[in-house]
């Protein structure tokens, strides 16, 4: 069993406040080598949406690596 933490990007989840987003993403920065909060804004109906905007970021995280 490995204990050390797993590298790879994870599925959004999304959460009901950007206090929520924060908890949440700092305990899978616990489990993870890091986790990013974000916000985000758009039509998920026809898949368009802003620029997302950083609310907090825990660990090593690459953020270059979102915009892909």
């Amino acid at each position: 069993m490995s204990l050390s933490p797993s590298i790879g990007t994870k599925k959004a989840q999304e959460a009901t406040s950007s206090l929520a987003a924060e908890r949440g993403s700092r305990a899978l920065a616990l489990k993870h080598v890091g986790a990013v909060a974000f916000s985000r804004t758009g039509d998920p109906s026809v898949g368009e949406f802003q620029d997302a905007v950083i609310l907090a970021q825990f660990g090593e995280v690459d953020l270059d690596a979102l915009s892909e």
